[in-house]
């Protein structure tokens, strides 16, 4: 079932406006940081999007793009994984026009199923070559960096581990929190598997388990717990310690730590945009990614979010670190499309679930 228009009262206005030829609209909110301008009369385009990250992330920049261009934008919001599943499911008879993944990995699973269609060249050009694929069907829009969050009362600097390898050690044997069925973390074991192997990856997540390590059901319940002194260290997103201590001031005792550039703790993982091969609506879709990619849009996603910006030559905010770590160009995250399924599996056997 469709999901109707995230911004039921601005269609309505606009519409009203259009009909009229005298009432109008300006946004309020974060929207209004991306556009400030009056919201433009219906253009008699749509897109449909099916979005894989949060409403309170993506919300804004879809109601700025329906405001400045007139364009009806209808979001179905859930999770990436099932969203993919669902859009196999649907095939060429999805009324998605768009979809927006939390990473290449739920891309890949379609477009091994042959259901995405190609970007336009002057979009893909908005981003550099590192941050989309290779055969046009996907383009990144922002980054979350993975990163070890720690107690700054409990952990000292010497104990800081240079690798995720080294957590499986006696030093931090029931210290370590994984949010270990939360969707980023599943993506990062994907490509840790592509990386290392699945052995490998297996043997550490096991090994993490026999070390005591503690299963909390997102990133921001570690930040938290860290930041209380609950737990001494958690893998987590690198924005969510920062949201926190904006939010919780000098009472949240917590901080990023960074690996190694060159360890897989240090994985960027990319927020990725890509057209529907049925969608009927391709222009208005290049034109909703493009806005994506655009300076406004970029900014807002580094300094309201705290990603990283992947386009339109904006720098990151000035709380986050300069980006030195793995590189998203040494990862061929086009093949990891089947392995989310598997990465799960893995997971359930560890016994992580029970700890």
């Amino acid at each position: 079932m469709r999901l109707r228009v995230i911004v039921p009262a601005l269609l309505a206005a606009l519409l009203a406006g259009a009909c009229s030829g005298t009432e109008s609209r300006t946004l309020e909110g974060a929207a209004a940081q991306i556009y400030s301008g009056e919201c433009a009369g219906s253009s008699g385009r749509s897109v449909v999007v099916y979005a894989g990250r949060s409403e309170n992330l993506i919300g804004p920049p879809l109601e700025a793009f329906a405001c400045e261009t007139g364009t009806e934008v209808e979001t179905r919001w859930g999770s990436s994984t099932d969203l993919a599943l669902l859009l196999a499911e649907e095939g060429d008879r999805t009324a998605a026009d768009v979809f927006l993944s939390r990473s290449p990995g739920p891309v890949g699973f379609l477009e091994s199923r042959g259901l995405l269609g190609s970007i336009g060249t002057e979009v893909l050009d908005l981003s550099s070559p590192q941050n989309r694929s290779k055969s046009g069907t996907w383009v990144g829009f922002s980054g979350r960096k993975r990163v070890l969050v720690r107690n700054l009362d409990s952990v000292t600097g010497a104990d800081l581990p240079q690798s995720v390898f080294e957590l499986t050690g006696d030093r931090y044997r029931d210290r370590v929190a994984i949010a270990a069925t939360n969707g980023s973390f599943l993506d990062w074991f994907t490509v840790f598997r592509d990386q290392h192997g699945t052995e490998a990856a297996t043997q550490w997540l096991d090994d993490m388990v026999a070390n005591g390590a503690r299963y909390y059901p997102n990133n921001r319940s570690i930040v938290e717990a860290a930041g209380r002194g609950e737990i001494d260290m958690g893998l987590v997103n690198h924005y969510y310690q920062y949201q926190e201590a904006a939010a919780a001031g000098d009472g949240h005792r917590a901080a990023n730590h960074s690996f190694a550039d060159d360890d897989i703790g240090s994985l960027l993982i990319i927020t990725a945009a890509t057209v529907m091969a049925a969608s009927d609506n391709h222009e208005a879709a290049n034109d909703l990614i493009a806005y994506l990619l655009s300076e406004p849009v970029q900014r807002y996603l580094t300094d309201e979010t705290l990603e990283y910006p992947l386009a339109a030559g904006v720098t990151p905010a000035a709380v986050l670190p300069s980006l030195s770590a793995l590189e998203i160009g040494s990862v061929d995250f086009d093949a990891l499309g089947g392995g989310f399924a598997e990465s799960l599996a893995i997971v359930e056997a560890s016994g992580i679930l029970n700890e």
